[in-house]
């Protein structure tokens, strides 16, 4: 199946402003109707908890991630998950011909012909001696001393479950969707892609009990390590609480920073993610902490020579 990666994800919530208050000021774009866009326009939609519209959250815990809509690359995608399933579980069409499902977990899952824009973006390019990639008199900032960099979401990158069977979740992604094992930690869980990417994951799935059951983050891709510390500093400056970062994970590689939200979840910026085809060997390492980071900044206010360091 072709499924590129989440297109949308949607949410339930209790402070509606505050959460499109912090999606604006985390760098994606209102749309209107409630919808936060990145630049190749996947994104965030924000609703009331209690709106009736929203598919429904029967467990008891504090899970706002409502849906999670998956974009694939044409109708014939579309018929083929509605095949795999018709019969067995209720498979809503929508009069775009977008599909609705619910996986073995209890999350609703969204299928539609992806919204993702081409983007045509340079990516950070960095210089070393015996690999030069910056061309001469090219500069790897904004040449102008006070220059901000201008640092915003490209596109959205992967989501992160709590589950209470992490098995259970790998099984019915791989065996039913089509997804591919990328890495996977002992005891905590698997790192999954869909078929239609190449980034190493798009979902990754965390065991724990079943009261903490539903989306412990979500991300966007950044065009490389410099965006993901600049938007984060400036995140920071605006008020907000960093909860993990900045840092490289180890699994995936990726640049990473997270933050506190009030959409009962984490977020964060990442950049400079792995690419993997049929031929990668999956890792199985255990879930500790050498595993998940290969190092980790502790942010504190910006030093300058002859200032007061913090």
């Amino acid at each position: 199946m072709n499924i590129l990666g989440p297109d949308t994800l949607v949410f339930g919530v209790d402070d509606v402003a505050a959460c499109e208050r912090f999606l604006i000021d985390y760098g994606l774009q209102a749309t209107g109707k409630g919808r936060f866009e990145a630049l190749d326009g996947t994104g965030v939609e924000i609703r009331r908890r209690d709106d009736p519209a929203l598919p429904k959250w029967d467990l008891t815990t504090a899970n706002m991630l409502r849906k999670t809509v998956y974009g694939v690359r044409d109708a014939s995608v579309l018929e083929q998950i509605k095949q795999e399933f018709e019969g067995e579980r209720e498979v809503k069409v929508f009069s775009d011909g977008s599909l609705e499902l619910v996986d073995d977990l209890g999350f609703a899952l969204g299928f539609q012909v992806t919204v993702r824009r081409p983007l045509d973006l340079p990516a950070e390019v960095v210089n070393a001696p015996g690999d030069i990639r910056r061309a001469a008199n090219i500069t790897g900032v904004p040449s102008g001393v006070a220059t901000a960099i201008v640092a915003r979401p490209r596109t959205l990158s992967h989501v992160v479950y709590f589950v209470p069977d992490s098995d259970k979740a790998e099984a019915f992604y791989t065996g039913r969707l089509g997804f591919k094992l990328t890495d996977k930690f002992i005891g905590m869980g698997p790192f999954l892609r869909p078929a239609g990417t190449a980034d190493h994951h798009t979902v990754f799935f965390i065991q724990t009990p079943a009261h903490l059951q539903g989306c412990e983050h979500f991300t966007f891709h950044m065009g490389g390590p410099t965006e993901v510390l600049s938007a984060g500093y400036a995140f920071v400056a605006k008020g907000y609480e960093s909860f993990w970062g900045p840092g490289r994970h180890r699994f995936g590689s990726n640049w990473f920073w997270y933050f506190k939200t009030p959409l009962g979840c984490h977020i964060e910026y990442d950049a400079d993610m792995d690419q993997h085809d049929d031929n990668w060997v999956p890792r199985v390492a255990p879930g500790i902490m050498d595993n998940s980071q290969v190092f980790l900044f502790h942010w504190h206010e910006q030093w300058a020579p002859g200032g007061k360091q913090q």
